[in-house]
């Protein structure tokens, strides 16, 4: 990374942000704009493969950085998060506003899109109260042109008093452009001369009051009037990051305290409390951009976004929404059990022939046979399986889920499930961490940063298990296509209905399965939010994008390398470990029997209680690293083999299981605790460093458990009662 290799670790000012440098002369560009306006795709373009990414000082929140070049100049661009407002509600906002505000950015680019431009200029004119150095980048020109929408750059530039360019990222058009604009504003040629924002006659003279003593501080490079407009607003939060970045306290000043206290009470006087003062501020905001595009937009058709309305009324209707929505899950599904399969055993055959060769290679050199075992048929295998059985399903799963979120799909998800989290206490955002822990829990809780709410990001985390992920789709889909699809529960039936059949079938009682799961996650986000997390749904701001033609290489590129190969090297990093303790429990003998078959004979009267049996519960266990071992393990205890064995296909493995027992109820009950169990290792890590708290990763991991074992122990017994065989 060309970024990181020449930098200059220079600090963007109080915001603590390292600036990776090449060059001294560099100029620090801030890259803004709401989400899906094409802001990344802009940043990409720009600076390719010149990027770092890294979390802001103290936050969760992701930054990126990148390197460009033009007319032999250099820029520095820090994309920071997508947000709506610079409000400071989240944590992305409040990053997005204090780099801005304090990191001194030479220039922000504020990306919007050009068919709603209206709505993004909030953004813009906000940014503007803060720094004149703005240039306004209306990207998507190519929607725009499809939607018959005509914009006026000159006279929008006119109204707003900054530079405004109109760019196809994707394309690559009007980049160039842009990097003009940018390189005017940053080196001071470009004057720019923007009109302030009016509000309401006494909020005006409030502002004016307090500016007057703000004479007694060194604002540095911020504006007063926005100074004493967020000490009006008595914005806690930005006036300690505001006196770290001035040096003191403004409010240690008497005559600006006073100013201020003033100000709130003259306000209170003409009915405006702080409450209605930001509902007021928005309002002239929102009035102003109107007022801004009046006469520099031309809609040649009134229907102009039709198409949309026509597509949403199917994917977001009262009959429609849901069973499109399903149909999709089972089809997304559908294509992640069956393309894994082939590059699965492709990539375990691949493995396990370097599996033979280390054999040979430790033979070779003499190496002890128990040194050998550990390294290799306990450490190596169980990273071979984990990495045969995660990865494919990963590769295909996060390209699919990235492929609806870049189509514009997964807001309407959101938008169909947001009234039954309403329902619940919780946040209509968490549908979307719920979807893309489909794919990985531990993906799905770090997704949840974008709700807001600290105690409803809570609930989005502690929730998340209860959807599986793809480690423990090969333990369902092996119990469903065994038991529920083969026709019968003899050991000899080979399967009664045909390939096509049974896939389908498998699938549609998956998706079964995981409606059950999405059940569960309201239900019990229902009840913490009665219990340990009470409060209130808070509202936000659901954006229902336009449709676009998705970036197929992009999606693979960004799925891949930001969500697959992210999740799979934590998971491998806990199975190494668990792949040498898996092989001495298999290996050390007390009496007759091993360590493995001890703890399974301990745990089985308890496991019978909730329909399992000992190895059942101990596979389980020894899964804690990775969800996908499980069946190995279990297969290992059965058969009393010292390591991981593999089996040749499912009717021979259906022989076994039924040989030691199982039962329709245990394959139930088995089903059951995989779907409600402990979140895995890889999990649970990613709980604590999102939350900073052994509490919440405690709460995360036992409540899944005592549900699961909960939910088995009353299947089991309701059986035991109709004397079902158990």
């Amino acid at each position: 990374m060309g970024l990181t290799a020449h930098s200059t670790g220079s600090n963007a000012a109080d915001t603590g942000l390292v600036i990776q440098k090449k060059s001294d002369t560099d100029k620090v560009i801030a890259l803004a704009g709401n989400p899906n306006v094409g802001k990344s795709t802009v940043f990409n373009e720009l600076t390719g493969m010149n990027q770092h990414t890294g979390n802001w000082p103290g936050k969760t929140v992701t930054n990126a950085q990148g390197h460009c070049e033009h007319n032999q100049k250099g820029y520095v661009l820090v994309d920071i998060p997508g947000t709506y407002s610079l409000l400071a509600h989240s944590a992305e906002e409040e990053v997005a506003r204090d780099f801005i505000c304090f990191g001194e950015p030479d220039a922000t680019v504020v990306v919007c899109d050009a068919t709603c431009l209206e709505r993004n200029l909030n953004l813009v004119l906000q940014t503007i109260e803060i720094t004149p150095n703005v240039i306004v980048c209306v990207n998507l020109m190519d929607e725009a042109k499809k939607k018959h929408i005509k914009i006026n750059f000159e006279q929008l530039s006119e109204n707003l008093g900054v530079p405004v360019v109109g760019t196809s990222a994707r394309s690559r058009k009007g980049l160039d452009a842009l990097m003009d604009a940018v390189e005017q504003v940053a080196d001071g040629s470009e004057k720019l001369h923007p009109p302030t924002i009016r509000y309401l006659k006494p909020i005006e003279e409030a502002i004016a009051a307090i500016s007057e003593t703000l004479t007694e501080i060194d604002c540095k490079k911020l504006s007063k009037r926005f100074i004493a407009l967020k000490l009006l607003e008595q914005d806690d939060a930005l006036i300690h990051t505001l006196s770290a970045y001035l040096g003191e306290n403004p409010f240690d000043h008497s005559s600006i305290a006073s100013a201020v206290d003033s100000s709130r009470k003259n306000l209170e006087q003409n009915g405006i409390s702080l409450e209605r003062l930001t509902d007021i501020i928005v309002s002239c905001i929102v009035l102003r951009a109107e007022e801004v595009c009046s006469d520099a937009i031309a809609f040649e058709k009134c229907n102009y976004n039709a198409r949309d309305r026509k597509i949403d009324k199917l994917l977001t209707g009262k009959w429609t929404g849901f069973p499109i929505m399903l149909l999709l899950l089972a089809v997304i599904f559908w294509i992640t059990i069956t393309g894994a399969n082939y590059p699965s055993q492709l990539l375990s055959d691949g493995l396990f022939w370097i599996e033979d060769r280390l054999t040979e290679f430790c033979h070779y050199i003499g190496m002890p046979s128990w040194l050998h075992g550990a390294l290799v048929l306990g450490i190596y295998r169980v990273l071979a399986w984990v990495i045969s059985v995660m990865l494919p399903p990963m590769a295909i799963f996060f390209p699919l889920f990235t492929l609806l979120e870049d189509l514009g799909y997964l807001p309407r998800v959101a938008f169909n499930l947001d009234k039954y989290f309403k329902k619940a206490n919780a946040c209509g955002k968490q549908a979307l961490t719920m979807c893309m822990g489909f794919g990985c829990n531990a993906a799905g809780v770090v997704g949840c940063r974008i709700i807001d709410s600290p105690r409803e990001r809570l609930i989005a985390t502690i929730t998340n298990n209860f959807v599986p992920c793809n480690g423990r789709f090969p333990t369902l889909i092996a119990i469903i296509t065994m038991f529920f699809t083969f026709g019968g529960m003899t050991s000899g039936d080979t399967g009664s209905l045909p390939e096509a059949l049974q896939s389908a079938l498998s699938t549609l009682i998956l998706t079964g399965v995981i409606v059950l799961g999405i059940l569960m996650t309201f239900w019990i986000s229902r009840l913490l939010s009665k219990t340990i997390l009470k409060g209130v749904p808070s509202s936000f701001t659901m954006e229902l994008p336009p449709y676009r033609r998705p970036q197929i290489g992009k999606v693979i590129l960004r799925s891949v390398f930001d969500r697959t190969l992210f999740v799979l090297g934590r998971a491998v990093a806990v199975a190494a470990p668990a792949g040498l303790l898996i092989w001495l429990l298999a290996n050390i003998h007390i009496g007759e029997a091993s360590l493995l078959a001890h703890c399974s004979g301990f745990l089985d009267p308890f496991a019978r209680l909730i329909g399992l049996d000992g190895v059942i519960l101990m596979a389980f266990i020894l899964g804690f690293p990775a969800n996908e071992i499980v069946i190995p393990i279990m297969i290992m205890a059965y058969m009393a083999q010292g390591s991981l064995t593999d089996y040749q296909n499912l009717t021979q493995l259906k022989t076994l299981l039924l040989d030691n027992g199982w039962t329709p109820v245990t394959a139930i009950c088995t089903m059951l605790f995989s779907l409600m169990h402990w979140p895995c290792s890889t999990t649970c890590m990613t709980i604590k460093k999102e939350t900073q708290s052994m509490k919440w990763t405690f709460i995360s991991f036992v409540l899944p458990t005592v549900i699961g074992l909960i939910v088995c122990f009353c299947v089991a017994n309701i059986c035991r009662i109709f004397g079902l065989a158990v």
